[in-house]
């Protein structure tokens, strides 16, 4: 009996420490993008984390409207023209995002690139925009306006000057992909971030969940709650680094597709859930309908939780997030 405890406890301490952690940090998509991996040896934790960068590359190739070669930058070249045969990979993510822009009432919209851009964050504004610019400047937006053709795999902007733009919903899509082909390839535990898109997968080497810590971004040296990740995910909206200030009222950078006017009220939310693609579309749509509406939203959604923080540092949960079990 003692000597088969002994070669369990052998086998164990061989395979917990027969793993490493191997980390690397990089700018992709025009921003941080970090990836961590358990493996084996560093060998085979920079095939894996290789092996996501070209993943990263890939998607950015066919979906990016900064790159004049993809299929999305060819569909908003014949923006009022004619419909572009795209991918069935470009076609469904484009078809998934005109269902959140359904579900949020337009608060999420990929249309928003055809946005003249007459807010300025940057210290430059001195006044607000007169109320015409800013309905001028929302003129070209409406995921109505997107006509698919599910027949032909076509997009069609109806709109002259209409443009997609999928920085809202599809960093949170490459963050799926990367973690779907890591684990199809036998990495069995990481994390990816992609500029604060977080899935996990796995556990940690001593068995324990992957954790993330949410700032109050009004304490940003402060973490109020670590929450563990169990094969989820999780991404944070927030205002608090690029806002103006008119008449006693803070406008956050994130600009209500609608109206043309800023969001009001929230400086971060975060969404939890088992896709970091709907964390990423749907934390942008609650930062713009607000803490009631986007929470009343949220707690209809099954498998998915929030946090928002408002702008007087309140901090709001949906009904299934106990903040109090989670404090540091």
């Amino acid at each position: 009996m003692k000597k088969s405890f002994i070669l369990i406890l052998l086998f164990l301490t061989y395979f917990s420490f027969g793993q490493i952690v191997h980390k690397r940090k990089l700018s992709m998509l025009g921003s941080p993008f970090e990836m961590t991996v358990v493996a084996k040896n560093t060998i085979e934790a920079n095939a894996y984390i290789d092996m996501a960068i070209s993943e990263v590359k890939r998607i950015e190739n066919l979906i990016s409207d900064w790159i004049p070669t993809t299929q999305i930058s060819e569909v908003n070249r014949n923006a009022g023209l004619k419909p572009v045969k795209v991918s069935d990979e470009v076609f469904e993510l484009v078809e998934r995002s005109i269902k959140i822009s359904k579900l949020t009432n337009g608060a999420f919209d990929i249309s928003y690139a055809s946005m003249d851009k007459i807010w300025k964050f940057d210290g430059s504004m001195k006044k607000m925009p007169t109320p015409e610019a800013i309905k001028k400047s929302v003129e070209k937006i409406g995921y109505q306006n997107i006509i698919l053709n599910e027949k032909e795999k076509t997009i069609f902007l109806k709109l002259d000057g209409m443009k997609l733009g999928l920085g809202g919903i599809g960093q949170g899509y490459i963050a799926d992909k990367v973690k779907a082909l890591l684990q199809s390839k036998g990495c069995t535990s990481g994390i990816v971030n992609v500029s604060g898109d977080i899935n996990t997968w796995g556990r940690q080497i001593d068995g324990k969940l992957w954790t993330v810590g949410i700032i109050n971004p009004m304490n940003k040296n402060k973490v109020f709650a670590t929450f563990p990740l169990e094969n989820s995910a999780v991404e944070t909206s927030g205002s608090y680094e690029k806002f103006v200030i008119f008449n006693g009222i803070r406008y956050s950078h994130i600009i209500d597709p609608r109206t043309g006017y800023p969001a009001t009220g929230v400086v971060s939310v975060s969404v939890f859930a088992k896709q970091t693609e709907i964390a990423d579309a749907l934390a942008t749509g609650i930062f713009v309908l607000g803490v009631d509406v986007g929470l009343d939203l949220v707690n209809q959604l099954k498998g998915i939780e929030c946090i928002i923080v408002d702008d007087k540092g309140k901090i709001h949960t949906s009904k299934g997030i106990d903040v109090e079990k989670y404090k540091s």
